[in-house]
């Protein structure tokens, strides 16, 4: 189909630019937060099959010419942008927490699991590793939470560590880090990164209670959360909206309609690609 490249390219732009804009202002969605982490993940993949397809079907389309040629620049281009960024946003943030946890094994004593540190400023995070993950703690926190509470805010970073969502943050982090004037990326990296709190919000309440944890992320709030880390902690008007989700009751079709919605996305950009190739064979 002579059109492909066109469509791959207009739905590469669409998805890149106003498709992530408007969810990002759809707060109604973070009530499925899985699916919606489904549909954020569908639309980054689709948006980059897309601009890759757009390329490679130009090319091959419309044989040897100037417009393939450009086309396979701009293709080249994209590809080594996003491995340059992945290599990049990778190594440093595996630096950043191989020295982090250096630095807590230190100045930390053990409690059990837990590195305590001794500073009343409250604090609780995570540190995400494959075989050496830290969960921290300060004394301030463990003497101004109560135990359900201190209990639900290890229940939420134990979340992190077990669902590994750094490695859903490091993937938009490196969109972003690769594209970022060109697409709305930062939209999508803030909105990822209060999901990725509303999923470990949902199992603390589930393991811990609901109440216990919204004490919690009361009494902890304003702390700082270190770049090599996950924190429960947040802005206000974040706190204040994860809360609210706490008392959110179950919406079941909205959950699979948004995830019909993220498998469709991906699948379009794919089926563009591989119809004019199958038709071809036939």
């Amino acid at each position: 189909m002579q059109s492909t490249p066109w469509v791959l390219a207009l739905l590469g732009v669409v998805l890149a630019g106003p498709v992530p804009a408007v969810l990002a202002r759809a707060g109604w969605l973070r009530r499925t937060p899985l699916s919606t982490m489904l549909l954020w993940q569908g639309v980054a993949l689709a948006a980059v099959l897309s601009a890759l397809g757009a390329g490679l079907s130009l090319a091959t389309t419309h044989g040897w010419s100037t417009p393939s040629a450009l086309a396979l620049v701009v293709t080249a281009v994209v590809a080594v942008r996003l491995a340059i960024a992945g290599h990049r946003v990778g190594t440093s943030l595996r630096s950043l927490r191989r020295h982090h946890r250096e630095q807590l094994d230190l100045v930390t004593r053990r409690r059990g699991r837990l590195a305590v540190l001794e500073t009343e400023q409250p604090l609780a995070y995570c540190v995400p590793s494959l075989r050496t993950s830290r969960v921290v703690v300060s004394q301030g926190a463990l003497d101004r939470l109560a135990p359900d509470e201190l209990d639900a805010v290890l229940a939420h970073e134990r979340a992190h560590l077990r669902a590994r969502h750094d490695l859903v943050l490091e993937a938009f982090s490196v969109l972003h880090r690769a594209f970022p004037r060109w697409v709305s990326s930062a939209s999508a990296l803030r909105e990822v990164r209060m999901l990725v709190e509303v999923l470990a919000d949902r199992v603390a309440a589930r393991d811990a209670g609901a109440q216990p944890l919204a004490r919690a992320l009361v009494g902890l709030a304003g702390a700082p959360s270190p770049s090599a880390g996950l924190a429960a902690t947040g802005s206000a008007s974040e706190l204040a909206d994860r809360i609210d989700l706490l008392g959110a009751s179950p919406r079941p079709v909205q959950a699979v309609l948004v995830s019909l919605v993220a498998v469709g996305l991906v699948v379009l950009p794919t089926a563009f690609v591989v119809a004019p190739w199958l038709a071809g064979l036939t």
